[in-house]
């Protein structure tokens, strides 16, 4: 297949990365996010199936052999301090939405939300704002350093559309974490899992309100 023109690419770009979280924001269509999560996400994911540069990428897409001591040793003491951070933050900033899930939810259920959110969000997340943006975008951005802060911004414009001034800023530093964690591994699997832990208490400690898009309606 042949390699798509640079003027193609970066009208795409506009369009996946720009446009469609721009379309939600105006419209305020967060309720409806994972249609839009996942009508992306088969998108990113039927381009990387008709590209003959793919057809052994896919064998490899995951690469779990990246999810070992050696990374974990940076990612779990990492993981622990941010979330010592949010516990901190959502006591300042918003105490009553602290632990609330457990009011919400039977005790059996925020397990069943971790790995929900995990495979259901994390995964797709991951998959366009690094798997495919690292490969699709690299004529844009030459350096590794480039393309992690532009995935960072991105996946922060994303999360815009939650209307609040805590989704985007957070969602900043979350981005340029993961994006890091994939320039060093090249591994879905293992930067799933790590947005699956951040993102995972992130709903325990009470900040998941922040992130649910049905609260843009409760405003």
């Amino acid at each position: 297949m042949r390699a798509p023109s640079v003027l193609f690419l970066c009208l795409e770009f506009i369009l996946l990365c720009l446009c469609l979280p721009g379309v939600v924001i105006y419209y305020r269509l967060a309720p409806f996010m994972f249609a839009f999560l996942w009508g992306a996400t088969l998108y990113c994911w039927l381009v990387f199936r008709v590209s003959l540069h793919h057809r052994e990428t896919l064998k490899t897409l995951w690469k779990f052999d990246a999810v070992n001591r050696a990374n974990l040793r940076i990612i779990i003491p990492r993981w622990i301090a941010a979330c010592v951070a949010m516990t901190i933050f959502i006591y300042v900033y918003d105490p009553g939405r602290a632990w609330g899930i457990f009011d919400r939810l039977p005790v059996w259920g925020v397990p069943l939300l971790v790995f929900g959110y995990t495979f259901l969000s994390a995964l797709p997340q991951e998959f366009i704002f690094c798997t495919y943006f690292f490969d699709r975008y690299k004529p844009f951005f030459k350096t590794e350093r480039m393309r992690i802060v532009v995935s960072a911004i991105v996946f922060a414009w994303a999360h815009v559309l939650f209307i609040n001034p805590v989704a985007p800023p957070l969602s900043f530093i979350a981005g340029l974490i993961f994006a890091s964690t994939y320039a060093k591994t090249r591994s879905l699997a293992l930067v799933t899992l790590e947005h699956g832990l951040y993102g995972g208490y992130l709903f325990i400690v009470g900040l998941g309100w922040y992130f649910y898009g049905g609260a843009v309606g409760l405003r």
